[in-house]
């Protein structure tokens, strides 16, 4: 059963103690007007005020356009600007975007999602990975390297955690000629850069 608003609470509260003592609730007319009160009257309580408003009120409407077009021509070479928006079944809430090129022999791919809750979110600690410091309320960095037909792929993902709104960003490569995954150091550090843009987009 869905719970009652908090300002709904306050208000149904005194009603809920003053009909517990028994106490009646009449309104004055003018036969009773010169009566003297039976007690005290019930003070009446301030209002209730709600919690306060999330900071994020939904996720960039246009993924693609979050990220400058300098930033993916260095991280993906030879990729479309205009990206390929991320499908999603509730765009007030998710949105996304993913780049991706083979570059002669050395493939990168890119993308950012965006996921904006009604309330601050809270880091699950299932992410793991190393903190990066400075980014975000709290933000992880994981690493992977994949060995497929004998392609290296190395991966960072990064994850931030913002007030109600969580960024991932996706970073990996590998080059198709020597088949050898992409620089370690260069996908974690590209992945924190795109992550840091794409945290900015949130604030406009």
């Amino acid at each position: 059963m869905r719970s009652l608003p908090l300002t709904l609470v306050a208000r149904l509260l005194p009603v809920a103690v003053l009909a517990a003592a028994g106490v009646a609730m009449t309104t004055s007319d003018d036969s009773d007007a010169g009566a003297t009160p039976a007690g005290p009257s019930p003070q009446t309580s301030a209002p209730a005020t709600g919690a306060a408003a999330p900071r994020y009120a939904k996720p960039p409407a246009e993924a693609c356009t979050t990220l400058p077009q300098a930033m993916i021509k260095d991280l993906v070479p030879g990729a479309k600007a205009a990206g390929n928006e991320l499908k999603s079944s509730d765009l007030g809430r998710r949105t996304g975007c993913s780049w991706h090129a083979l570059d002669d022999f050395d493939y990168r791919w890119l993308d950012i999602a965006y996921d904006v809750k009604s309330t601050a979110g809270k880091k699950s600690g299932s992410e793991g990975g190393s903190a990066v410091p400075g980014l975000g309320d709290d933000a992880t960095v994981t690493e992977k390297t994949t060995e497929d037909d004998d392609q290296g792929i190395r991966e960072a993902v990064v994850t931030v955690h913002q007030d109600n709104a969580t960024v991932t960003v996706t970073y990996n490569g590998g080059d198709f000629e020597s088949h050898k995954a992409a620089d370690g150091d260069a996908i974690r550090k590209g992945a924190i850069s795109a992550a840091k843009k794409a945290l900015s987009a949130l604030d406009g």
